[in-house]
């Protein structure tokens, strides 16, 4: 059978891969993608939608247990985790059917099946059918990436859990341990913990979300303490005695001294790794760096013709920077002349309780980097909505280089904050300065407001504090 020929071929159908794939064809080029599993890839499917839906019924739960506080009552409050579960996957599904509907109307085809490249500017897919051949000028890698499995912690579905498996809990937890304190182990201990479970989190570093500015990862373990949660701070876990039908054993080292607790579910979050296998990509010519393939900052491979994107192309790992690489690169092709993506432009968001947002350097990174810095906070405290929401626990800081005024980066805790954070994404985009921020005109009452505030508090104007 003659091989079929597309101007672009993309390889996943994840935030990364559809998104390039749309582009692509509104820019008049015809479009192949392929996709071994879901349309929607991990993001729709296993990652950010379906936890999002998880968590929102966890804020809910979280929320009529504090009727009283709103002049409410609520009695015998509870949770039906099957029907959690159900309404979960119910909106994964949504959105997934939705890329389908989303392709045939931009024209893209479709191929289900598992990609490899045999030679360059050619995919072979092996789909239900049969294997199909496809040639294409330019090809786009998002294949995306999936969880790490350190050895003797590697999840089995029935006492050590994956994402995945957290995302179709069959049970609740009574006593439960997360491994890894990034956005994906704290969103999972913060939903089974509002719900009622034991949770116990361990992490490697000196601290959780290790990614953040320190003094909001601070603030984040004092309101997870507060909450019944334990955490362990520059501890590991060693290894796991599992007993079928009973639970598992963690041995724990912290301080250079080995503990043993026990646990009935332990959910295993250590990071990802990027899906280059199988591909046929180091006989291309193709550089990869610790299962992440090496890119220039136009996700150009250095084979011609073959670009990478989002999970695969390395960090930052996040859904949206996916997507708009997908933008940038689908131009690139087309003839256009995008702007190569900026990584400390990028928003960074956990959805625990309270909520965690970032753009830009960390006052650390700030100052390793020879900025000279001006630093300035608002807590919620001081914020007439956050009080009328009963939110009123939350921090919002900004770090200025004091020279030029350039906003070098912004850090936030507490209610909607992963709403509120583009507002400085969109201030670093256009390179807006300490006094463009101040001479904006924030609506009142809102909790950006503190945004405001905490712009001001970095050159001594703050006016609620």
């Amino acid at each position: 059978m003659a091989a079929q020929s597309f101007d672009v071929i993309v390889i996943g159908a994840g935030p990364g891969g559809y998104v390039a794939a749309i582009r692509a064809s509104q820019l008049g080029l015809k479009v192949a993608i392929v996709e071994r599993e879901h349309l929607g890839g991990i993001c729709l499917n296993w990652g950010c939608i379906p936890t999002k839906a998880m968590l929102r019924s966890a804020e809910v739960f979280h929320l009529m247990h504090r009727a009283k506080d709103f002049g409410l009552a609520a009695t015998g409050i509870s949770f039906d985790l099957p029907a959690v579960i159900a309404r979960s996957r119910g909106v994964a599904k949504q959105l997934s059917g939705g890329i389908g509907h989303l392709m045939k109307k931009n024209k893209v085809t479709v191929f289900m099946g598992a990609a490899t490249l045999p030679a360059k500017g050619m995919v072979s897919v092996k789909t239900d059918k049969g294997t199909e051949e496809l040639t294409a000028k330019s090809i786009v890698l998002a294949t995306g990436a999936r969880a790490r499995e350190l050895p003797g912690l590697e999840a089995d579905g029935d006492l050590v859990w994956s994402y995945r498996h957290a995302l179709v809990a069959t049970r609740m937890p009574k006593k439960l341990l997360v491994i890894g304190s990034g956005a994906i182990g704290i969103e999972f201990a913060s939903f089974f913990n509002t719900l009622g479970s034991d949770t116990t989190v361990v992490e490697v570093m000196d601290r959780i979300l290790p990614v953040e500015d320190a003094e909001i990862s601070a603030f984040a373990k004092k309101q997870f303490l507060k909450q019944g949660m334990k955490i362990l701070e520059k501890a590991a876990v060693k290894k796991l005695d599992r007993k079928p039908g009973q639970g598992v054993t963690a041995h724990i080292e912290q301080a250079g001294q080995v503990t043993t607790q026990d646990f009935d579910t332990v959910i295993s979050a250590v990071g990802i790794v990027g899906n280059v296998e199988n591909l046929g990509l180091e006989a291309l010519g193709v550089k990869i760096d610790r299962t992440h393939v090496v890119t220039d900052e136009y996700c150009r491979t250095g084979v011609e013709g073959l670009y990478a994107i989002g999970d695969i192309a390395g960090a930052p790992w996040l859904a949206h920077k996916a997507s708009h690489e997908g933008v940038m690169v689908a131009e690139l092709i087309a003839g256009k002349h995008p702007h190569p993506i900026k990584p400390n432009s990028i928003a960074g968001c956990t959805y625990c309780h309270p909520q965690v947002a970032s753009v830009g350097l960390t006052e650390a990174k700030a100052k390793e980097a020879g900025y000279d810095i001006k630093v300035g906070r608002f807590p919620f405290i001081g914020n007439g909505k956050a009080i009328a929401l009963g939110e009123a626990e939350g921090l919002v800081k900004t770090i200025f280089d004091a020279k030029t005024g350039e906003l070098l980066g912004a850090h936030m805790i507490g209610a909607e904050v992963t709403e509120l954070i583009q507002g400085y994404v969109i201030g670093r985009t256009l390179e807006t300065t300490e006094e463009d921020l101040m001479n904006t005109v924030f609506p009142h009452p809102t909790l950006s407001e503190m945004m405001h505030e905490a712009v001001l508090d970095a050159y001594g104007r703050a006016i609620h504090i």
